[in-house]
Parts: structure tokens; C-alpha cells; sequence
């Protein structure tokens, strides 16, 4: 435990030091709700269908924390890991007889806490410019951020094991960010977009993370595909990162 304990706290400092971990968790998330913010204000329509007549950043911010939570398993851990493998790290740490499953808990715990992070951040220009308001069901939002966290962190290691490069990994990432980010719904209601986008997005795990915060955070009923997609997710991308991960 005390390995796993020391092995994380570094993980989690190579992350940070990172610039592009913190531009895309920290900064990207929080700037665009700041933006968003000063477009839409949180006034809420009754008669606004596409905001299902709640203010627009209250529709916002769940949605980028979702996106937070993406950046980490898109972006972070698949460079961070590919990275490793290039520089013989992951082979070094294999000869040293570390267990597998505490290099990936460790890839883990650092998407909770940076997930977490920026969470807070993006939240809390929320509250202070624009009045967003707390979750209404606090409790299904914690459910519904820790089962994300840990479907993309799945993701993510699972785009560590078949991308050969950590420049790969980069290229490849920042695209899935940015494709989910215009087709899950949080850069603009779904209810906008034409049969066609709407059948993409279906298919993005972004999306069912976007439906599980947005729901627990005004308050409607879990929505139960989105949970079995997040779930289905997890599961998938778990087996399929282990099966395939590459120590060299």
C-alpha cells in the first residue's frame, strides 16, 4: 500500500508539471464557462426547449465537468502512458516486478484528483460570475462524477495500450476531445442538432457522462441508458486496456 501510496503522489506530480494536462483540465474547461457564461447568463425560459427551461449555465457547467473529466482520459493519461512505454519506463517498472494493477490505479486516483480539480475551478467561475446553481441531487452527482472518472480513466489507458507514441497518443486524444466536446452536448443542447449528429453522439461516451451530471444536477431522474452506457464503457475499455497494454 505504502508503494501504491508513493507511486501515485509522483504520478500525480508528472502530471501537473505537464503543461498540456493543465491547459485542457484546468484552464480550457473553466475559460470556455466563463465565455459561455457571458453569451447565455443563467437567466431561465420556461419556454426555452433547448435548455429544457433551466438557466443556460446551469446546463453548462455539468456538462464541462464532464468535459474535465475527458481531457484526463483522452488527453492526459494516453500521452502520459505512451510516454513511458517510448522511454523504456514501463519496462523498467515491469523488471522491478511492480504489479500491473497499481501502475493503473495510480493512473486512476490522478483522474480523480484532476478531474476533481478542475471541476472545482470551472464550478466555481459558475457560482461567482454567473449564479450556477448547486446540484439538486448532490449525492447522484457524486455517483455520476466517480463512475465517469473511472470510465475514462479506463479510456484512456485503454488508448495507451494500442497508440504506439505518446505523439500519437497527443494527436488522437486532443481530436476525440474536441469531436465529443461539439457532439455530447456540451459545447450546445442536443436538441439543436440534426438526426444525423444526434446518431454520432449517441455513440460517444461523452455524451452519457453529459446526460448522467446534467440530470443529478437539476435534479430529473437517473437516466438509466446513460447509466448503462457509462457502465458499458468501464467495463469494455477495462478488459480491452488490460488484454492489450504493452509493457515495451
Amino acid at each position: 500500500m505504502r508503494l501504491f501510496a508513493k507511486l501515485t503522489w509522483v504520478e500525480l506530480e508528472l502530471f501537473v508539471r505537464e503543461p498540456l494536462n493543465l491547459v485542457f483540465t484546468l484552464g480550457f474547461p473553466a475559460l470556455v464557462v466563463w465565455i459561455l457564461g457571458a453569451a447565455f447568463g443563467n437567466v431561465a425560459d420556461p419556454n426555452d426547449g433547448a435548455f429544457g427551461g433551466i438557466g443556460p449555465m446551469d446546463y453548462y457547467v455539468p456538462g464541462y465537468v464532464g468535459l474535465a473529466i475527458a481531457s484526463v482520459g483522452l488527453i492526459g493519461i494516453p500521452v502520459h502512458l505512451a510516454g513511458y512505454r517510448e522511454r523504456g519506463v514501463l519496462r523498467r517498472f515491469r523488471a522491478s516486478g511492480l504489479p500491473a494493477w497499481t501502475l493503473l490505479a495510480a493512473q486512476v486516483v490522478v483522474t480523480l484528483v484532476l478531474a476533481a480539480a478542475g471541476s472545482v475551478v470551472l464550478i466555481t467561475v459558475g457560482v461567482l460570475l454567473y449564479d450556477v446553481h448547486a446540484p439538486k441531487s448532490p449525492l447522484l452527482a457524486l455517483v455520476a462524477f466517480l463512475l465517469s472518472a473511472l470510465s475514462f480513466a479506463a479510456i484512456g489507458v485503454l488508448l495507451a495500450a494500442v497508440l504506439p507514441t505518446a505523439r500519437a497518443a497527443q494527436g488522437i486524444g486532443v481530436i476525440a476531445f474536441f469531436v465529443m466536446m461539439f457532439l455530447a452536448g456540451t459545447d450546445g443542447p442536443r436538441a439543436l442538432f440534426g438526426h444525423t449528429l444526434r446518431r454520432i453522439g449517441d455513440a460517444l461516451p461523452l455524451t452519457h457522462v453529459v446526460t448522467l451530471l446534467q440530470n443529478a444536477w437539476v435534479g430529473f431522474a437517473v437516466n438509466i441508458p446513460a447509466l448503462l452506457a457509462v457502465l458499458g464503457s468501464l467495463v469494455v475499455s477495462a478488459v480491452l486496456a488490460v488484454r492489450f497494454l504493452r509493457w515495451q
